[in-house]
């Protein structure tokens, strides 16, 4: 039997653990909002959702155009493909998917993003079961997917793409990024492989197979990355002299998007300008 005073001490306590204990979550309102970004437990809205206007994205015209058409086709509840998006660093992959979404978003099409990272793919069931009575349509980007060799995860994502119990529902689309083609690099163990070398080659292929949407993204040529430069040097109204702008690039191995970008950024700071 408890005293009067041990009670009164019982609910002291009682009280202070209940002002330690944190507060219940209250979860996301996934019918509302442009983009969330998912951490393998819980989806967190990301304010503000402003990606790159689709229109300034140069010299990837073909895939724009193929990326923008797929997810309209989502967004309105058609047929639509998981897309995959491969190829050289820099050339706007990641840019791309975010900006087809607000595009559409732009347009009033009820379509949302989800970011999810590439080292959760096991949870990703988790938010499959959350997405599928959601009464909007979803794209989940999975951004520079890479596995380790003998991992068990492309068996996983391949389950989720076509015809495993994971499968993702209908409402929700993969995009995901890769440099690689088909995202898992060929190791010389598996050429050297005495009993079947075939069988790790194609089970690797496999796995690109299940996309039915694959874009290429190539290291831009030297018209290409100045077409870049030149596009965005006039929207924010800039000059800027050819020979530097492909010095620029030299000193940083490479052409690219990105590149042209960081150029701009340079440009701006050495005239003064602000970046908006």
């Amino acid at each position: 039997m408890v005293d009067g005073g041990n009670r009164e001490a019982l609910e002291r306590i009682a009280d202070a653990l209940e002002r330690l204990a944190p507060a219940a979550a209250n979860p996301v309102d996934l019918t509302s909002g442009d983009a969330f970004r998912w951490d393998g437990q819980d989806a967190s809205p990301i304010i503000p959702f402003a990606p790159i206007a689709i229109d300034l994205l140069t010299g990837i015209d073909e895939q724009k155009a193929r990326l923008l058409d797929n997810t309209d086709r989502h967004a309105k509840g058609h047929g639509a493909h998981d897309v995959l998006l491969w190829g050289s660093r820099g050339m706007g992959k990641s840019a791309l998917a975010k900006a087809a979404v607000w595009a559409l978003q732009e347009q009033g099409k009820d379509i949302a993003l989800i970011e999810a990272p590439s080292d959760q793919l096991e949870k990703l069931p988790l938010l499959f079961e959350t997405l599928a009575p959601v009464k909007r349509r979803f794209i989940l980007f999975i951004d520079d997917i890479g596995f380790a060799e003998g991992s068990s995860e492309p068996r996983l994502l391949r389950s989720m793409l076509e015809g495993g119990a994971s499968q993702r529902p209908a409402n929700v689309r993969l995009y995901v990024t890769s440099n690689r083609r088909h995202i898992l690099s060929r190791q010389m163990s598996e050429q050297d492989d005495p009993i079947n070398p075939r069988d790790a080659v194609d089970d690797q292929l496999a796995l690109s197979d299940r996309f039915g949407l694959r874009l290429g993204f190539h290291a831009a040529s030297q018209d290409a990355y100045l077409a870049i430069i030149t596009k965005y040097a006039e929207i924010h109204g800039l000059q800027f002299d050819r020979e530097d702008a492909l010095l620029w690039a030299k000193q940083r191995g490479s052409r690219s998007g990105r590149i042209a970008w960081q150029y701009i950024v340079e440009l701006a700071g050495r005239t003064g300008v602000a970046l908006t």
